[in-house]
């Protein structure tokens, strides 16, 4: 049975592991193309959403989740590889995520970039990767969790 205001995207997995977190834990959402499956032999709980865009799942993930307001950058993308940078790809995601936190967050929020190779090894220390139906290239975003203060 539903609950009220909890977006369907979010899966009761989902759910669980983002409320399971700490502070300081990080998340990713993946792309379809991310390796997921084998980032999470190394460690973190693999959460499937086949069929949802990344965008979509970060909305309604921002609704619940605060980011860790004792860093600069709370936010990482993967970088564009280094023959994708010299032609300046256009990567539109980014400015959709970039939206989404700040009107989440009520401010401005630092977003990271992380080389491809780097960006693996970080999501092997994540608390989750949910493994998302994006298609958009260089969609894959690291959320770091904050705390609630009341």
């Amino acid at each position: 049975m539903p609950l009220r205001k909890i977006p369907k995207v979010l899966s009761p997995d989902l759910l669980h592991a983002l409320s399971s977190m700490g502070h300081g834990d990080e998340i990713v959402l993946a792309d379809l193309h991310f390796p997921s499956s084998s980032v999470c032999k190394h460690g973190p709980k693999e959460i499937r959403a086949d069929g949802i865009g990344a965008a979509e799942i970060l909305k309604a993930i921002m609704e619940l989740f605060p980011l860790d307001q004792y860093v600069d950058q709370p936010v990482a993308v993967m970088q564009r590889v280094p023959s994708d940078e010299a032609k300046n790809l256009p990567v539109p995601i980014w400015d959709t995520y970039q939206t989404i936190v700040n009107a989440a967050e009520g401010k401005e929020v630092g977003m990271e970039k992380v080389e491809r190779f780097a960006f693996y090894e970080r999501a092997k220390k994540a608390y989750a990767v949910v493994h998302t139906g994006e298609t958009a290239q260089y969609a894959n975003i690291i959320l770091k969790k904050g705390c609630v203060f009341d």
